[in-house]
């Protein structure tokens, strides 16, 4: 298995992840390592499956580092994605832990915007009201608490309640506080401190999961 897999828990109805920064969740690339053909090849290995069963239930950016559940039957995979969709509730939880450069208007809050998906350019952008009205755009929520202050960045703790395409990195950057090390999405005070401290990797972590097993009801929490 890929050295940036780890595996934290695992039953007959799920498989819990720590992924590191830098493999993808899924790719068509030929020879290129992801996680789900990784987890695939584990699962064959342990259980001498010709094709194992492998959910994916939700995802983390390439360079985004963080916990996953994988399920590994249709049945949990149905009951992961409702939770999902719930979000904030009786749904799945999901923390992260992000560096930003700049400082936040106000020490805790949410952000609330509509964002639209370019797929040409595989980036995201909040949407003008044009995009709203016609309902192209999808609603994007965080909230985000500021965890440690510094002279240039600022450490927080974010519950992502909707989940859209690269959302905490779209959000934050239009909040003025995009995130260390992410160039995709970089202003032009960000883009000249990662060069300054040679900061390559996007600064965001998904560092706890929670959700109800999908088979006991019993909530689990996993965290980094």
């Amino acid at each position: 298995m890929d050295s940036r897999i780890e595996i934290i828990y695992e039953d007959a109805d799920i498989i819990v992840c720590h992924k590191h920064a830098g493999i993808a969740v899924q790719t068509a690339g030929i020879g290129s390592k992801d996680m789900v053909s990784e987890l695939k090849n584990y699962l064959k290995s342990a259980a001498g499956k010709k094709e194992p069963y492998l959910g994916i239930v939700h995802r983390l950016d390439q360079p985004v580092e963080g916990v996953m559940v994988f399920a590994k039957t249709a049945r949990a995979a149905a009951s992961l994605s409702r939770q999902v969709e719930k979000g904030e509730g009786s749904g799945m939880r999901k923390i992260y832990q992000a560096e930003v450069v700049g400082h936040m208007e106000a020490p805790s809050g949410e952000l609330k915007d509509y964002l639209i998906k370019d797929g040409k350019s595989n980036t995201s952008r909040v949407a003008e009201q044009a995009f709203v009205s016609s309902g192209q755009a999808k609603p994007a929520v965080l909230r985000y608490e500021v965890k440690e202050r510094f002279e240039e960045t600022e450490l927080l703790e974010i519950q992502l309640l909707t989940g859209r395409h690269h959302q905490i990195r779209v959000q934050l950057s239009h909040a003025g506080c995009p995130l260390a090390g992410d160039t995709k999405y970089a202003s032009e005070a960000s883009a000249l401190y990662n060069r300054k401290h040679n900061i390559r990797t996007a600064a965001l972590k998904a560092v706890r999961l929670e959700f109800s097993h999908p088979v006991t009801g019993t909530w689990m929490v996993f965290s980094i």
